[in-house]
């Protein structure tokens, strides 16, 4: 029988900035969503009329940083930086840490390496990009597409870390990261890759902000969230 092994992990979540310190946020059963008071959420520019509504949920989970990003290390200007989704940036960086978890230099690795990954909406296209079109203008609309379009995303890793193995990125929903680990078996199984990187990654913009509950949907009415539920 073949066996697979989990040889590198790396991760930044709600609370925790890294894969050991999710592990003690869920040993200790903490939940890690921020719930914003009304002058935060003003700040930020929420609408009054959004905030008075009854249905306006003051919740997220916000990851530490998504602005913060070393552009040079990963070979691209301030400019492609600015205009990248923070969803590419992230996977980058924790592709990066999942590598060195692993012991795994690609510079030197002589074997396939694959990357399979999925992200969220770019929601940083819509409610910056768009509106910032000067930003957009200084990098030129091709570069801007190529940092916002997710049919990048897992190219983008496998180009920028010189891996030569299969670069898929999955988009099935929820189950996004579930089947992007499915795939980067079958990949390992069948002798496509030798190592392989799979995960997904969600961040919204703007971070501060909460979101409208609609009855029915994924959405929580209470801003708590209930796995599996």
């Amino acid at each position: 029988m073949s066996r697979i092994a989990v040889v590198g992990l790396a991760g930044r979540f709600p609370g925790a900035p890294g894969v050991e310190a999710l592990w003690r946020v869920l040993d200790e059963g903490r939940e890690t969503l921020t719930v914003f008071s009304e002058e935060e959420l003003r700040a930020a520019g929420v609408p009054s009329a959004l905030l008075a509504d009854p249905a306006y949920v003051r919740s997220r989970g916000l990851i530490d940083g998504p602005d913060r990003f070393d552009a040079a290390f990963f070979g691209f200007n301030p400019r492609e930086a600015d205009v990248m989704d923070p969803q590419h940036r992230l996977l980058l960086e924790t592709a990066w840490q999942a590598l060195e978890s692993a012991g795994c230099d690609p510079r030197r690795y002589p074997g396939l390496i694959g990357v399979f990954a999925g992200a969220g909406s770019n929601t940083y296209l819509l409610f910056n990009l768009a509106r910032n079109r000067e930003v957009v203008d200084a990098v030129g609309m091709y570069q801007a597409m190529l940092g916002s379009d997710g049919d990048f995303l897992a190219t983008r890793v496998s180009y920028k870390l010189g891996l030569r193995g299969p670069s898929l990125t999955v988009q099935t929903a929820c189950s996004t990261s579930l089947v992007a680990v499915h795939l980067a078996c079958q990949s390992l199984l069948s002798g496509e890759s030798d190592l392989a990187l799979a995960g997904g990654v969600s961040i919204d913009t703007p971070q501060v902000a909460g979101y409208v509950y609609e009855p029915s949907s994924v959405m929580s009415p209470d801003g708590h969230c209930r796995a599996f539920d």
